[in-house]
This record gives structure tokens, C-alpha cells and sequence, in this order.
């Protein structure tokens, strides 16, 4: 009988496995949060490292009654050569290829410790992230369903699979020269430069992204943080056109109702969330710029100085969130001379993490600059935000086709160049330049109008009888039955 009448049994049991990053932890925490409020029992496997992050993040839900709780398995970072500290992935430099490539043979070892939790707890599906390719062995020795969860949506999963299949950008004669991205719906164009380096040349990358598609074949299936409404061409086109079993159950953030459900996704917030939300109220609606790009990026210097003197020079309102400590060498600064000073009355800085979600859905701000990572670009469309886009990495440029071309609600900065971690250069000038237009005239209140509907969208689909909402229970449905008959 389907979860959502009256069921005599028992809740199933998903177990969910994150990689060790935030923009791959949050997700997966909502997700398991949801499931849990709605009758499931959760359990989530967490390293040391990530485990204060994932505890803050179930807390209330936990203290609600509902069945979620944290298994630990313990990274061998020493065996592959890395330090203690060295249990995040966000903590390695960002461009050490050597050191990134001994993280995944040391999360690749963890097999043995999910096998025995697999073993004891008997879970009735595993839930993993994309890069933990190997726990679809580990699973189908149990006879667990492995579902997959890529953390990103379906237009750049599927933009990226006919790039890899049908490899378009070897046909072109320069990285800046333009090609259509083939059996695509759309006719979508990238260059070269856009694409990520283990596509462009062969890479360890490479070869785990080859061992990620094959185990994703080999799975149950594959669950999106995304919604019907949001791309329908690209959810049919991943069923159909490459015969997957898809679930789109999102947006996830949306599962957070209150202030502190907001306030506790990912880390501990740099700025008291009071503060920031009173510094929010004083301004007008729709006045704000919020700047920030995620927990991977790491614009040096020179280009810091860059968005702070088109920030200046936009005359916006504004809030920044930087790195802690962004500065990098001693004697390098970032901000011009008496920068704060000037822009105190309509300038906040962030140093570390801020409150995102909960300064996003304010009133008051009426511009996202974004890197364009999956998070940040739900977060956006879900609280009814435009966007100005600057893709760094992953599948960054991709999303801004999305977000710019098929869904107008976007312009972009002008980044043209994939850099792993780093950045494009960018100028001051372009970054007033797309500022101005989100905030100002006819192009900005076209670009508030679609992102507002397309909000909307999200939430209804979250809803009973919306298409996540949907999506959800007929995932429940298939995963009953899965299990063995007694």
C-alpha cells in the first residue's frame, strides 16, 4: 500500500552517504531530513570531519521526534599520505591535483567500513553521492538498491553526457570557437574553454568520471534536487533519451520551514544572524547585491580588488561574502584604501559563511552574484532572485546556460574561461556592468518577473499534488517494492 494512506509497515530504512564537501553535505542532509519527516527512517554516514556540520543540520528534526541519525566510518588519510586536517575536501589546496587525487583513494577505502554498517543495519536502500562510484558494489552484495544523487540538475548532467559522448569540441579549431552541444534539446552552444579540464584532456578525473557513469548504470536509479517545472526537456530527456530511472524531489532547501532550520544548513555562520537580517530591514526592497561563490572558490587578490571597485561603482547596496582569510599571502590586500570606511552605510562583508538561504529569501535583496553551482542557483530561483552569473568550475558553465538562455533569469559577468578553483579574470567594469543590469530598467523587472514565477513553481512543487511532491511518494513506492516479501 503507498506510503501516503494508511500503511501498517514498518518505515523503510534509507541510509545516505554524502562526499565530504559542503556543496555535496547540504543537499544530501535535507534530503535526508525530508525523508525523515515524512515517515522514513534516516540514517546518515558521516566522516569526523563532516560530522558537526551534519548534526547541526538534522538537529531540529532530530528534537521534532522524527527517526534521523549519523553512523561514523574514519577516512585512512594516513595511508594515502595526507594529514588529519586533511578531511574535507574543501581543505586541500585548491589547484594540487596530487593531493585531491590521494582524498578520493582514501574515501575509495572506506568499502570495507560501509560494508560492515550495511551489514549490521540492513538498510533497505543506500542513497550516494555521485563520486562514491564503488558503494554500488558494496550495496548490490546486500541486495540494497543504490540510488544515485549527482547533486546537480538535468540539463547540465545531460548537456555534459552528449559532450562526452559525442565529443563536439574536438571538431573546433580554437578553445574560443563556438559549438552546438549535439542531441541536445535546445540548441545549446559552448566553447571549449568552458568545459572542464578532465574532459578536455585526459586526467585521473577522467577516469573516475568514466567509473562514475558505468556505476550509475549499474544503480537503482538517480534522484535529483530539482523539480519537473524547472527543466521538463532535460528530466525527459535523461529518462527517456538515455533510459534512466529518474526521481526529482526538490527543491530540497524548501524542506526548511523555520528561521533556525536556515540558519543551521551547512556551517556555522561567520555573522550573527540577527544582525545580518536587522541590517536587511533597514533597506529598501529589492535594493540589495548579494555576492557570494560557495565554499570552493578562491579568487586571488587582484580579482577581489576587481568586484570591490565595481561594487563601489554600481552605487548599490551590497552584502560580500569572502574567504576568512582571502588575502593569502601576507601584504596582499584585496580591498582599496579606506574601502569599509566609504561603504559602510551601504556595504556589509562577510567573512567565512553566511546565513545564505536566509538572506537570499529577504526582501530586500534584489540581486545574487553566483557562481552558479546547484545549491546557489535553487537557492536563487527559490527565493525568487535574478542572478548575475560567474561560472568558475564543475558544471558551473553549463548552469549558466540554464540560467541565462533557457530560463531568463540571469545575465552573465562575462566569465569565458573553466579554472578549477580559481577563477576567470574578470573586470570592474563588467562586474558593475552586469550589476546594474539585474538592478536597474526594463531588462532587470523582466528578469524579477520569470525568476518570481518560476519560485513559485518550486514551491508548488514541493507541495501535496506538486510534481516533487509527487516524484517522492512513487520513489517510496517502488523502493516497498524492492523489499523481500516475509
Amino acid at each position: 500500500m503507498s506510503s501516503h494512506g494508511l500503511n501498517p509497515d514498518p518505515p523503510l530504512h534509507v541510509f545516505f552517504f554524502p562526499f565530504m564537501i559542503p556543496g555535496h553535505l547540504i543537499p544530501i542532509s535535507d534530503m535526508a531530513r525530508l525523508f525523515s519527516v515524512r515517515g522514513c527512517r534516516s540514517t546518515l554516514v558521516s566522516t569526523p570531519a563532516i560530522e558537526p556540520v551534519l548534526s547541526r543540520s538534522i538537529e531540529t528534526t532530530r528534537k521534532s521526534g522524527h527517526e534521523i541519525d549519523i553512523v561514523i566510518v574514519k577516512l585512512p588519510l594516513e595511508e594515502v599520505g595526507l594529514s588529519p586536517e586533511h578531511g574535507d575536501l574543501k581543505n586541500l589546496p585548491g589547484n594540487d591535483r596530487d593531493m585531491r587525487d590521494k582524498f578520493f583513494r582514501a574515501v575509495r577505502l572506506l568499502d570495507r567500513q560501509l560494508e560492515c554498517l550495511l551489514e549490521e543495519h540492513r538498510p533497505d536502500c543506500l542513497v550516494s553521492d555521485v563520486f562514491l562510484h564503488w558503494t554500488a558494489d558494496v550495496a548490490a552484495k546486500f541486495g540494497i538498491p543504490r540510488i544515485v544523487f549527482h547533486g546537480s540538475g538535468n540539463f547540465p548532467l545531460a548537456a555534459s553526457d552528449c559532450v562526452w559522448r559525442y565529443e563536439p569540441h574536438k571538431k573546433v579549431s580554437s578553445d574560443s570557437e563556438q559549438f552546438f552541444i549535439p542531441n541536445l534539446p535546445g540548441e545549446i552552444t559552448m566553447t571549449r574553454s568552458k568545459l572542464p579540464d578532465f574532459i578536455r584532456e585526459e586526467t585521473p578525473f577522467t577516469e573516475l568520471y568514466r567509473k562514475v557513469k558505468e556505476s550509475e548504470q549499474r544503480s537503482f536509479g538517480v534522484i535529483f534536487n530539482s523539480f519537473y517545472e524547472l527543466e521538463p526537456n532535460y528530466v525527459d530527456y535523461y529518462r527517456n533519451g538515455l533510459g534512466r530511472r529518474t526521481w526529482q524531489i526538490g527543491p530540497l532547501l524548501l524542506c526548511n520551514k523555520g528561521e533556525e532550520d536556515k540558519a543551521f544548513r551547512g556551517e556555522q555562520a561567520s555573522i550573527d544572524r540577527e544582525k545580518c537580517l536587522n541590517w536587511l530591514d533597514l533597506r529598501e526592497p529589492n535594493s540589495v547585491v548579494y555576492i557570494c561563490f560557495g565554499s570552493m572558490a578562491n579568487f586571488n587578490p587582484a580579482q577581489l580588488h576587481e568586484i570591490a571597485v565595481g561594487l563601489e561603482s554600481s552605487g548599490q547596496n551590497f552584502i560580500w561574502v569572502v574567504k576568512k582569510n582571502p588575502d593569502g599571502e601576507e601584504g596582499k590586500q584585496w580591498l582599496p584604501e579606506g574601502y569599509e570606511e566609504r561603504t559602510s552605510a551601504r556595504g556589509l562583508i562577510i567573512r567565512g559563511w553566511a546565513p545564505q538561504v536566509l538572506i537570499l529569501d529577504h526582501v530586500a535583496v534584489g540581486a545574487f552574484v553566483t557562481h552558479c553551482g546547484w545549491n546557489s542557483t535553487l537557492e536563487g530561483i527559490s527565493a525568487g532572485v535574478p542572478m548575475v552569473t560567474w561560472p568558475v568550475a564543475a558544471e558551473q558553465f553549463y548552469n549558466e546556460k540554464l540560467l541565462t538562455e533557457l530560463l531568463g533569469v540571469g545575465v552573465p559577468v562575462g566569465a569565458k574561461q573553466w579554472v578549477r578553483g580559481t577563477g576567470d579574470n574578470v573586470s570592474a567594469g563588467s562586474v558593475e556592468k552586469a550589476v546594474s543590469r539585474v538592478m536597474k530598467g526594463e531588462e532587470g523587472e523582466g528578469l524579477r518577473t520569470r525568476v518570481k514565477a518560476l519560485s513559485e513553481q518550486a514551491k508548488r512543487a514541493v507541495e501535496e499534488g506538486g510534481s516533487s511532491y509527487a516524484d517522492y511518494y512513487r520513489l517510496m513506492d517502488e523502493l516497498r517494492g524492492c523489499k523481500p516479501r516475509t
